[in-house]
This record gives structure tokens, C-alpha cells and sequence, in this order.
């Protein structure tokens, strides 16, 4: 889990903070205009231009490719989770291979498994209950591999451990790759780098005022639109909490209990 204090401080905390320092940083650069104005100096400012410009397109630029990589992020992560839904519906749907028995007992050990899993979704950013969720599905998942190995020994069942042995192995490989998927996120340093040129960015466009005031409208709008693209895209970066989620891909391992209804 990533522990760093930047991606534990929840998202509309980050950009309410940043809001206000766009806001501060450009008035900072309007008040340095000024004294410079007062004493006839003009010389800088009129050369910043093309620096704003510069500036401001370097700032779409990572704005846009910082969003691109936590959306594809995201998607993975929802296609990560179906496929795991899948491998355990066909894992639960190979135990009909089976005598009554030996079915029985397997799918009683994919019901627990199932809950578990679900447990897992529904952790949110929990350290404790993520880890618990964890261990709970480790544990299923070893009875269940080992309940088919065992009956793997048997001859009668060479066929059925054939199809059964890959969906199970499956279902568990799944598991580390949703658990990479989850915690690949944009790494800090960018984000750090995105809030400096943010930062910078608001000075630069403060300085280069040459009004006697501040048009509090653009500069807030500019501000709010800034901050609102960042908070989008931490939203996307931390599937488990805010306000676009994976829920939708999670209902479907959810909807695997219903293979269980009968029962």
C-alpha cells in the first residue's frame, strides 16, 4: 500500500490548499509588478510574455499527460477486477466436474473465498481490514488449491484436474496482478512537479498583469479549473475512496454469490 503522506491526505484537501496558494502566488506576482511599475522599471516585465505563454503551455502539457496516466490507470484496474470475476465464475462452474462429494466441498470453500474477495472491495483505504481481507482470501485460496491437488492424485479425476488446475491457478494469479494494478499509481515526484508549475504558473500570470487590479473572476476561474483537473485526476489515482470508483467492476464479483443461491 502506498504509504506516503501525499496520497493519504484525502484529494479535496490537496486542492483546497492549492486553490488558495494559486491565488496567494498571484497576488504575490501582482504586488512585485507594482513596485517594479512605481519605480519605472518595465524593462522585465514587458519580455515575459512569451514566458507566460511558454510557462502555461508546459503546464496543459503535463496537466494533460499527468491525466492520461492515472485514466489509463484506472482502466486497468476495472478490467483487472472483471477478469478476476471471470476466472472465479469459471473456477466455481469446473467444480461440476466433480462427484457430488468432492463438488460440495469445493464449492463450499469458493462460497468463503468469494466473501472474502468481496470483503477485500469493500475495505476501502483500511489498512486493517484490507489486510484482514487478504489473509482471509490467502487462507480460502490454499484450501481450495490444495483440496485439488489432493484430488488431482486420484486417476479417475486426470481430466477433470486438467481443466480444474489452470482455472484455479488463474484465480489466484489474478489476485497479484489486481493488487499491482491497485497500488500503481503516478508516482509523487510528478504530481510534486505539477503543483510547482501550477504554483509557478499563477506568479508568472500575477506579474504579467498590467491592470491596476486584480480581475478577481478570471483569476479564481482560471484557479478553480486548475484545482478542479487535479482533483479529477487524484480521484481517478485512488480507485478505493472518492468519487469515481470501481464499484461497477466490483459488482461482479459480487454477483458471484448468486451461483450460490441454491445452497
Amino acid at each position: 500500500m502506498n504509504t506516503s503522506l501525499l496520497y493519504q491526505t484525502p484529494g479535496y484537501i490537496i486542492v483546497s490548499l492549492l486553490f488558495v496558494m494559486m491565488l496567494l502566488f498571484n497576488r504575490i506576482g501582482f504586488k512585485i509588478h507594482q513596485r517594479q511599475t512605481a519605480k519605472n522599471d518595465e524593462s522585465v516585465s514587458a519580455g515575459l510574455g512569451p514566458v507566460e505563454g511558454s510557462l502555461l503551455g508546459l503546464l496543459a502539457l503535463l496537466l494533460s499527460f499527468t491525466f492520461g496516466m492515472s485514466a489509463s490507470r484506472f482502466d486497468e484496474r476495472r478490467s483487472v477486477i472483471v477478469q478476476e470475476a471471470n476466472d472465479i465464475g469459471t473456477a466455481i462452474l469446473r467444480c461440476d466436474l466433480y462427484t457430488d462429494s468432492d463438488r460440495k466441498e469445493l464449492r463450499e470453500d469458493f462460497k468463503l473465498y468469494v466473501d472474502a474477495r468481496v470483503a477485500y472491495y469493500n475495505a476501502g483505504n483500511s489498512k486493517q481490514k484490507n489486510s484482514d481481507a487478504i489473509k482471509e482470501s490467502e487462507k480460502q485460496s490454499g484450501r481450495i488449491w490444495n483440496k485439488v491437488m489432493m484430488l488431482s492424485q486420484d486417476k479417475e479425476n486426470t481430466l477433470r484436474s486438467q481443466q480444474m488446475i489452470p482455472a484455479v491457478n488463474s484465480m489466484i494469479d489474478i489476485v497479484t496482478t489486481g493488487q499491482a494494478a491497485r497500488y500503481a499509481t503516478v508516482p509523487d515526484s510528478i504530481l510534486w512537479l505539477l503543483f510547482v508549475l501550477i504554483l509557478t504558473a499563477s506568479l508568472i500570470v500575477g506579474y504579467s498583469n498590467s491592470n491596476k487590479k486584480i480581475n478577481h473572476v478570471i483569476v479564481s476561474g482560471f484557479a478553480l479549473m486548475t484545482v478542479l483537473t487535479v482533483y479529477l485526476i487524484l480521484d481517478l489515482d485512488r480507485p478505493m475512496r472518492g468519487i469515481i470508483t470501481t464499484d461497477a467492476s466490483v459488482q461482479k464479483i459480487i454477483e458471484l454469490k448468486n451461483l450460490f443461491q441454491n445452497e
